[in-house]
């Protein structure tokens, strides 16, 4: 047990850091927003510090409930940079709404996710899982004056309980058919000629993974949850929980599904193009800043799950690095629309009143623009070539439909993120008057992630390539 816990610092340095950050508010009410503030950021800075500290350790801890390797450390890394990201960017926003509760219900979620992205067996998958959940229903019913933030933390409650009833049905088949909860059992036992009960199970459990990812058809709540919540809560639950239900889906299909490659394929084939059409598709009526990005989210999912469906280590490298490129664009674009505020201070979500935007904050649209090319994948921008790598997987993999219909599917997509950029540059200037407030923090996060996505990404692919070939390799 002493051995154990010495390979699970991350998540012994977020619950003791979560614990102190929740005392202090209990404590100290909401008067010192700052030292919570401090307190989480630091307690995310050293559990990024413990992994870093684990990465070449390939074992299980707990009789094989966890993995410590570096799979898990690379979806770690991402999830609490993101989630330190959204605990700078906050106080500015609530202003003076900031309350002790925020801080550490990230911290909560944070280790949830870390739970989720080591997983081994079925009952730390479901336990890290609901963590994450619990939180992240509080999270987007924080601002509990605004009603859109309340319906959107209602909705999610909802869904998000029916999705999780749906997961334990899958769960309960598959232990039920297989005899166990681990991993490695399931994956023996599917190696045989999985009958009709682990199929089912197979079914429910990837329906459940998919609405955390928000994959069609279990999307239904991502633009209304995305629109509602608060805009730091929304840019959190844009990045770390996607990153956490990706590689938690990801190790689910390869560890303890590998073997039946033909039973959980063509589910994720069907998640993978509907995801991509209908993000498509859905988001281009949006006059919602913030719902089109919901629906952006939702088609980046479906091409992350084209590089699933390959079901190689090829593919797995791609979504990986999918993951990175996807994360900091979204965190690039949501801080953009963080800044645009009217000359009352109050947030601008609307399409419309960005037009012209390029002459009152040519900073901000040029950035915009840049995080908007990239997510539509188009070349130079370093958003191509995580698309790229998912679709020559799926080709190696003899999946070249599945690539082609994809291809042909982001062109819908690129219409809708070039209808904004048209917008910013070529309309006639809204009415709305944008304030000239700065940030520092935000403008650079937004600097350097423009730049990264620009042709500098490229000069780091060498280091992507070995990073994400390590993580993956844990896998096979």
């Amino acid at each position: 047990m002493t051995a154990d816990l010495a390979l699970i610092w991350p998540e012994l340095i977020l619950t003791i850091g979560g614990l102190i950050t929740l005392m202090l508010g209990t404590f100290m009410g909401d008067r010192q927003v700052g030292i919570y503030q401090l307190s989480a950021l630091l307690t995310l800075a050293a559990a990024a510090a413990a992994v870093v500290a684990l990465f070449g350790v390939e074992t299980t801890v707990f009789s094989g409930t966890l993995s410590v390797d570096s799979f898990g450390g690379f979806a770690k890394l991402l999830i609490y940079a993101a989630s330190f990201v959204c605990i700078v960017i906050a106080p500015r926003f609530f202003s003076g709404g900031m309350r002790a509760e925020y801080p550490t219900l990230i911290l909560f979620a944070a280790l949830g996710m870390g739970i989720m992205a080591s997983a081994r067996d079925l009952m730390t998958l479901y336990v890290g899982l609901e963590l994450n959940s619990l939180a992240a229903y509080v999270l987007a019913s924080f601002m509990r004056t605004d009603e859109r933030s309340s319906e959107a933390g209602l909705k999610y409650f909802v869904l998000g309980a029916l999705a999780s009833g749906m997961l334990l049905y899958g769960i309960s088949l598959l232990y039920g058919f297989s005899g166990t909860t681990d991993f490695a059992g399931i994956a023996k036992v599917m190696g045989g000629e999985p009958g009709i009960g682990l199929i089912f199970g197979i079914v429910f459990v990837l329906a459940g993974l998919g609405f955390k990812i928000s994959a069609v058809p279990f999307h239904m709540w991502t633009p209304d949850v995305y629109e509602g919540a608060p805009t730091p809560v929304t840019t959190f639950f844009a990045t770390a929980p996607k990153v956490a239900a990706m590689a938690l889906m990801t190790r689910v299909v390869i560890d303890a599904m590998g073997p039946a490659i033909g039973a959980w394929q063509q589910i994720v084939i069907f998640l993978s193009l509907a995801s991509i059409i209908l993000g498509a598709v859905g988001a281009i009526g949006q006059k919602n800043i913030k719902r089109l990005l919901a629906y952006s989210s939702i088609n980046n999912v479906g091409f992350m799950l084209v590089g699933l469906a390959a079901g190689t280590q090829q593919g797995v490298e791609a979504v990986l690095t999918y993951l990175l490129v996807y994360m900091l664009t979204t965190l690039g674009a949501f801080l953009v629309v963080l800044q645009l505020r009217d000359a009352d201070g109050n947030q601008v979500e609307s399409i419309p009143a960005m037009a012209g935007l390029s002459q009152r904050r040519p900073g901000l649209a040029a950035a915009m623009s840049v995080f908007l090319f990239s997510l539509a994948g188009i070349p130079p921008l370093f958003g191509f070539w995580p698309k790229y790598l998912v679709f020559e997987a799926a080709v190696n993999a003899n999946l070249m439909p599945l690539a082609v219909a994809g291809i042909v599917a982001s062109v819908i997509g690129a219409f809708y993120y070039i209808a904004i950029i048209k917008t910013m540059y070529f309309d006639d200037k809204s009415e709305t008057e944008f304030s000239g407030g700065r940030a520092i923090v935000e403008d650079a996060v937004i600097t350097a992630s423009a730049l990264w996505l620009s042709v500098v990404g490229y000069l780091f692919i060498p280091v992507l390539a070995v990073l994400s070939a390590s993580a993956a390799a844990v896998l096979f």
